[in-house]
């Protein structure tokens, strides 16, 4: 049997374009020899002392306790329940389009926690601070490993890790391997940094 390859991927649950990179690594997961692990971090704190707009910062206020859920899960549970979490709950806040509206977000989470098959009453970890260093300690583990000017998605490949990749459609079968071959080639070479292009299309989770 071939051994598989640890992958981690530390996400915020707001992000689309980290959520858009997860479900890339799902792909990649059916074609190539890897098995994830999911990590929280938090653009709420990654931007905590940066210049950002107002409204910005209360969009991603917003989804402060949906983090808190995240860190109660992998808490209580396993890091298998903590996947089985965020697909549920990447699900209805970007595809369903949950974090659009203006009220509480805790009927979405309650909805993913037992989609998910686990306790809804984990929705109480929301609106406590008891997971909020859990939260920061995952979250600068991260960031630790590839610097305060990237966001989410972080990837680690071993002892490699790098930002990214960003991508705005959910790539599939040998496409999703092909684009996992070529961002490990890149990111081997301790020289290599960036590469990047403006974005000129939105992400699509479809």
């Amino acid at each position: 049997m071939t051994q598989k390859t640890p992958v981690s991927l530390w996400f915020d649950p707001l992000c689309p374009y980290a959520w858009v990179t997860s479900r890339w690594l799902l792909e990649v997961e059916k074609v190539r020899p890897i098995e994830i692990s999911w990590r929280i971090m938090s653009l709420q704190v990654l931007n905590q002392d940066k210049d950002v707009s107002d409204d910005y910062r209360a969009r991603i206020a917003r989804v402060v306790g949906p983090g808190r859920t995240v860190a109660a899960v992998a808490a209580k549970y396993d890091g298998d329940a903590v996947g089985r979490y965020y697909t549920e709950l990447g699900t209805l806040l970007h595809n369903e389009q949950h974090a659009k509206g203006e009220g509480s977000l805790r009927p979405t989470v309650e909805e993913a926690l037992v989609a998910a098959g686990l306790d809804r009453g984990v929705a109480d970890a929301m609106d406590s601070d008891e997971f909020d260093e859990a939260v920061r300690i995952s979250h600068d583990e991260g960031m630790a490993l590839v610097g305060q000017e990237v966001g989410t998605p972080v990837i680690r490949v071993g002892a490699n890790a790098f930002f990214g990749p960003v991508i705005t459609s959910i790539l599939r079968g040998e496409d999703a391997g092909r684009l996992w071959d070529g961002v490990l080639l890149v990111t081997e070479f301790e020289d290599f940094f960036e590469l990047k292009r403006t974005r000129t299309r939105s992400p699509r989770f479809d």
